[in-house]
């Protein structure tokens, strides 16, 4: 494989010149993405608007179409809620690159999202930037290794991509600044849908009537990939009580797994929505 050019060098200039004259059009994120492709190799790329807990929008990916499926239509139907790069705080965290194994909690590998969704993508790594619009709406532009294809990001590319993460930001800045209107319909941001609120709310409302408000809590860390002693810790309690309250939630949702619950929850969205979308 080719070493990727080095930054300043004619074939770098020359790609991020052409983002930038495509700020403005159609042609923006193809552009940036190839610019990107010099500074470091990667197999796929995808860009994410997220405004809240609403369904995130694709501003652009490169998948094959099997691929898309699962990092697309599978992720906006519910489990981008429990991603890491959805879940972290961009005004925390800065530009980036930002690595997913840095983000996730202490279990994530063990969590069901990642066993249940993301081992289905096949990635040696994804990282990714965090370019802040507004108070709620952030894009996510992240690039990813396929693990047949290409080993995890070397410390050194990481170091690369970190170099021009300002410039990802202010282009994206530039060129998505208007994005919120794409989530609340055109001019003037008006209040989310009722199918976004339905998503935002998704936590509360899994197992309305059956978990407590302290069970409901912790569902979502658990489903987060937060281990028992990891959420002791955050919500001040015995690690002991936790897998109490972890019993007690499986005994009244009537199901025996992590893998249960994680399905459970995915399809307490979908049936949020569908009700929604009959009215």
């Amino acid at each position: 494989m080719k070493h990727p050019a080095a930054i300043g060098d004619k074939a770098w200039n020359d790609a991020f010149a052409l983002a930038i004259e495509a700020i403005g059009t159609a042609d923006f994120a193809a552009a940036l993405v190839a610019a990107l492709g010099h500074v470091a190799p990667f197999d796929y790329s995808v860009i994410f608007a997220y405004c809240g807990g609403a369904r995130p929008i694709d501003l652009f990916d490169n998948f094959p179409a099997g691929k898309r499926r699962v990092f697309v239509d599978d992720y906006q139907d519910g489990p981008y809620l429990l991603d890491p790069l959805f879940i972290a705080d961009p005004q925390a965290w800065g530009a980036g690159p930002h690595r997913v194994a840095d983000l996730a909690p202490d279990r994530f590998p063990q969590s069901q999202y990642f066993q249940s969704y993301y081992v289905q993508t096949g990635l040696s790594e994804e990282i990714a930037f965090f370019v802040p619009i507004g108070v709620e709406t952030r894009v996510v532009v992240s690039l990813m290794r396929d693990a047949a294809k290409l080993p995890p990001f070397a410390l050194r590319e990481r170091k690369r991509l970190g170099l021009v993460a300002p410039l990802v930001t202010a282009l994206s800045v530039q060129h998505w600044r208007d994005i919120e209107s794409r989530f609340s319909g055109q001019g003037q941001p008006r209040p989310v849908e009722a199918s976004e609120q339905i998503l935002a709310s998704a936590f509360h409302r899994f197992g309305a009537g059956k978990l407590t408000a302290r069970e409901a809590e912790i569902v979502e860390l658990v489903l987060k990939g937060n281990s028992s002693d990891a959420i002791g810790k955050q919500l001040g309690i015995a690690t002991g009580t936790v897998r109490i309250h972890r019993k007690n939630i499986y005994m009244k949702l009537g199901i025996s797994s992590q893998g249960e619950l994680f399905s459970r929850f995915v399809a307490s969205i979908s049936s949020n929505l569908g009700a929604e979308g009959g009215n």
